[in-house]
């Protein structure tokens, strides 16, 4: 597959490609271009070009081509959904409900821009003022860069994508290199659908080098990324060079609190559900489990008979639950992760094996309150750590005690107690007696400390991809 630059699909300038491999059975499915920085240099020179007509366009005009690109998606949704399967190991069923969240998000991204109105501040609001009236407006930054990642590429394309042209902006998209072609197929859909030349381009190639070049160009005048949180701190310091605008949604180690008037039927359900879907690489998952310690051996006997019952197997069968992570480094990586927490104290209960990139869902026991797994090392896959705890007090202390603040959850019947945790934990979303899993596209979506900066969703990405601008007229009132 070729990526997208200007109105042309093209090979890298350098003739060198990175293969697409299937995870769940090692083949070939296909090769993308591995980009220049004389690419994205093209990239670039036709998006600032393009911009400068596009900011023009009237906003109904740009929803009526999100409407054909939406038209497009539904002739093409099966061979879409096949294809994130295919490269990314994620089972059918959930490629299927990604590609189905596009016929939410760009509708109500629409609507959104249809409704970014500015504001007035009226004259005499302060001394000196009297005869002087500001007007604000919204205005297109530019040209941005979108960096998507390989866990949910079709999610991340809605939340980065659509507010950026909708709102005037030129997009260029770096999708991941491990499974970059669904991505490439939607930007195609977008072209089709009248999107002018310029406006929306697809630059593939390795992150450390080609994303970094984006990262690092003086006329990419903002970035959105979504990663991990080296990737953002490394991201931030190239934006820093030239004032970037950067919105920045990074990696997580949510913590899921079990108090002890939980409905622990509920509390096992959700975490279940969260924790596994998509192999476990979901930044916002909940990773930490703690427990209160009356309900602790309950909820582990009830979350291995749920874990256990889990079917594995070819991403493409229906029945398949849990299939591979993303590849086979990834794998390893997560399988080291769990033999550390096991020789820092935690009984393996279930699961764990490796057999190149799927690994068993794995339930871990016992995990010291000591053991990296539960502050600052992220684990992106199947594992379940769980650990026993006392009072509120040691919860909130332990699920703070980390690097990372993107979202936690807390299970109670007891308003008191939920309202206490939503002030005490430092995260960006706390959820009552559901999981951390929650991301709907209307809410602002982002983290505390090295979680990220900024936030995006219908709610807030506008503002983070666009400059205000006021505009105050002198002297015009009688």
């Amino acid at each position: 597959m070729k990526m997208m630059i200007g109105d042309k699909f093209v090979s890298a300038s350098n003739n060198e490609t990175i293969p697409v491999i299937n995870p769940y059975d090692s083949s070939l499915i296909d090769t993308v271009p591995n980009a220049s920085d004389d690419d994205v240099n093209s990239a670039v020179s036709c998006a600032l070009q393009a911009q400068k007509s596009w900011k023009k366009v009237p906003v109904y005009q740009r929803v009526e081509l999100a409407m054909k690109f939406l038209e497009l998606v539904q002739k093409h949704k099966d061979e879409l959904a096949e294809t994130l399967t295919r490269e990314s190991g994620k089972n059918i069923t959930e490629s299927r409900n990604e590609i189905n969240n596009i016929f939410t998000a760009w509708p109500a991204f629409c609507e959104k821009a249809k409704h970014l109105y500015g504001n007035v501040i009226p004259n005499g609001m302060e001394r000196g003022h009297d005869k002087n009236l500001v007007l604000t407006k919204r205005e297109p930054i530019g040209i941005v860069a979108c960096i998507i990642p390989f866990n949910f590429p079709c999610n991340l394309f809605n939340q980065k994508v659509a507010p950026a042209i909708l709102s005037g902006n030129a997009a260029i998209i770096k999708p991941a290199s491990d499974n970059p072609l669904t991505v490439c197929k939607l930007a195609a859909l977008l072209r089709e659908a009248g999107f002018p030349s310029g406006i929306v381009q697809v630059i593939t190639g390795r992150g450390s080098t080609i994303g970094t070049y984006l990262c690092e160009h003086k006329n990419i005048h903002a970035i959105s990324l979504t990663g991990s949180s080296e990737v953002g701190i490394s991201v931030a310091r190239s934006a820093a060079k030239t004032l970037k605008k950067t919105a920045l949604e990074l990696g997580g180690n949510d913590a899921f609190i079990v108090l002890e008037d939980a409905d622990l039927k509920l509390a096992v359900r959700e975490a279940v559900q969260a924790r596994f879907y998509n192999a476990g690489q979901i930044c916002c998952a909940p990773k930490r489990f703690l427990i209160h310690r009356s309900l602790y051996d309950r909820f582990i006997e009830e979350t291995i008979k749920h874990v256990s019952a889990l079917k594995s197997g070819n991403p493409l069968d229906e029945q398949t639950q849990v299939s591979t992570l993303i590849s086979e480094r990834a794998a390893a990586e997560v399988e080291r992760q769990i033999r550390l927490t096991i020789e820092q104290g935690a009984r393996l209960l279930l699961g764990g094996k490796r057999t190149g990139a799927f690994l068993e869902p794995a339930v871990l026991a016992d995990v010291p309150v000591n053991a990296d797994i539960l502050h600052n090392m992220e684990v992106f896959g199947p594992v379940m750590p769980v650990t026993p705890f006392d009072t509120e007090e040691e919860a909130i202390a332990l699920a703070n005690d980390s690097v990372y603040g993107l979202g936690g959850s807390v299970f109670t019947r007891d308003l008191v107690s939920a309202a206490r945790f939503t002030d005490e934990l430092e995260c960006g979303c706390v959820v009552i007696n559901g999981s951390s899993y929650f991301r709907s596209f209307e809410m602002p979506f982002g983290g505390w400390k090295q979680s990220g900066l900024g936030t995006e969703g219908v709610f807030s990405t506008f503002e983070e991809l666009t400059n205000i601008k006021c505009i105050a007229l002198k002297g015009i009132v009688p």
